[in-house]
């Protein structure tokens, strides 16, 4: 059953973003920030936990999980380390996806060339 809501939540936040892209005037860089923020928010005020707990990774891998799991960091930083955990929980929870997305945008330049504009 998990498989079943996984796909659900996932085709949905989905489905939310292509109809934006199709009936707005907003980027896909605005749609993506927007679904960073908004999983921020979810997951400052504890409800992407109870999305994820229900939809696993159908609702941690699209952008709003890496907001959530932003959200969460700084939650736990905060309470180690007061203040300053403000500013370093966010990169501290979400440091291995951003670095496998480093690495994988970089090998990714290595085997493939960019197309002049003409």
């Amino acid at each position: 059953m998990i498989y079943l809501y996984a796909f659900l939540v996932g085709g949905i936040l989905c489905a939310i973003g292509q109809l934006l892209i199709d009936f707005t005037k907003l980027t896909p860089a605005r749609i993506l920030t927007a679904y960073v923020v908004a999983g921020v928010i979810l997951g400052g005020i504890g409800i992407y936990s109870k999305l994820r707990d229900a939809a696993g990774c159908g609702a941690s891998v699209p952008l709003t999980g890496f907001g959530a799991l932003m959200a969460e960091g700084v939650r736990r930083e905060i309470e180690d380390k007061g203040f300053l955990g403000i500013f370093t929980g966010g990169l501290t929870a979400g440091a291995g996806g951003i670095s496998a997305a480093m690495l994988f945008a970089f090998l990714a330049s290595l085997i493939f060339r960019s197309k002049g504009r003409e």
